[in-house]
C-alpha cells in the first residue's frame, strides 16, 4: 500500500510539513481485549483508532496542541473481527485558522485472504487547545477539491503503524521505553510479512536492532515496514521508526531493525 513515509516530506525528514499534510493510511490489529463477547471490535476502540489518526493530521496541519472538538457523520457499516487487520485512512477536508476537519475511514482486512470491508467512517473536528474557549466558530474553508486521492493498496509487502507516546509508554524522564517501541515495530513487520504471503507468520529472530534517538511523551511515532527478502518459508522485514514533535514537525529517526518472520505450515 502507499504509505506516508519520510521520503514524502518536502525538504527531507527534518523539514516542517506543509499547511495541509497529505492523506495517510496506517494499520493496526484487532486484539481480543479490544473486542466484545461477539468477537468484534468495540465501537469505542474503533473510534479511538480514527481519533488517533485525526489527531496526527490535525497536529501536522495546525502545528500546536490539538483536541477533538466534535465528531459527526459517523457510520458503523460493518464489524471488524478479532484477529483482523484494520487500516485507518484519513485526509483533511476543511481547514481554518484554529480548527481542521479530518475525514477518516476504518477498513478491516483479512490477513489470510486480503478481503477488505469498510467498517466505520466519520468526520473529526480538531481544534487548537488554547483556542477552544474563544468566542465564535473558527473560520474554515473547504479543501475537498484540492485533496489528492487517499492512498491505495499498491504494495502488499509494506505497512505503517502510527502511535502517540503517552506517559504509560515512557520512563520517569519522559522517554519512550524500548518495550513499546519494539512491540510497535514487531506489529508493523508482522502485517508486512503476512500481507506478502497471506499465511500465518510468527517472528523467528531479530537480525539487528539499533536505537539511535529517543522519542518523548507527546511525540507521534510512525513505524514503516517493508519485506526485503523472501525464502521458502521465511521473510526478512526492514523496519524504521520515526518520532515527530506535533508542535514543530521535526522528525527524528529513532530506530531501525531487520526482523525475520516464518510462515507457519497450515
Amino acid at each position: 500500500m502507499s504509505i506516508v513515509s519520510v521520503s514524502g516530506v518536502p525538504g527531507g525528514p527534518d523539514a516542517p510539513w506543509p499547511d495541509v499534510p497529505p492523506p495517510m493510511a496506517v494499520v493496526d490489529m484487532v486484539w481480543p481485549d479490544q473486542s466484545n463477547h461477539h468477537g468484534t471490535l468495540f465501537g469505542g476502540a474503533a473510534l479511538s483508532m480514527l481519533d488517533r489518526v485525526a489527531f496526527i493530521l490535525g497536529s501536522r496541519t495546525l502545528r500546536g496542541a490539538v483536541v477533538t472538538a466534535a465528531v459527526s457523520q459517523l457510520d458503523f457499516a460493518a464489524p471488524a473481527l478479532a484477529g483482523q487487520l484494520v487500516e485507518c485512512r484519513a485526509q483533511v477536508i476543511r481547514r481554518g485558522r484554529r480548527s481542521v476537519t479530518v475525514d477518516a475511514t476504518l477498513v478491516a482486512e483479512s490477513l489470510l485472504t486480503g478481503e477488505r470491508t469498510v467498517c466505520l467512517s466519520g468526520e473529526f473536528v480538531m481544534v487548537r487547545q488554547m483556542d477552544r474557549d474563544a468566542q465564535g466558530p473558527a473560520q474554515t474553508s473547504s479543501l475537498a477539491g484540492e485533496q489528492v486521492p487517499l492512498p491505495q493498496l499498491a504494495r502488499e509487502d509494506e505497512s505503517t503503524v502510527a502511535e502517540i507516546v503517552f506517559p504509560g509508554h515512557a520512563n520517569h524522564r519522559g522517554v519512550l521505553h524500548g518495550g513499546p517501541a519494539m512491540a510497535w515495530m514487531a506489529k508493523a513487520g508482522f502485517v508486512a510479512a503476512t500481507r506478502r504471503v497471506r499465511r500465518t507468520v510468527v517472528m523467528a529472530a531479530s537480525d539487528e536492532l539499533n536505537f539511535k534517538q529517543p522519542a518523548h511523551v507527546g511525540d507521534v511515532v510512525e513505524v514503516s515496514a517493508r519485506v526485503i527478502a523472501q525464502g521458502k518459508r521465511s521473510l526478512q522485514v526492514r523496519v524504521h521508526m520515526w518520532a515527530e514533535c506535533p508542535a514543530t514537525g521535526v522528525r527524528r529517526h529513532c530506530s531501525e531493525a531487520k526482523l525475520v518472520y516464518v510462515a507457519v505450515e497450515p
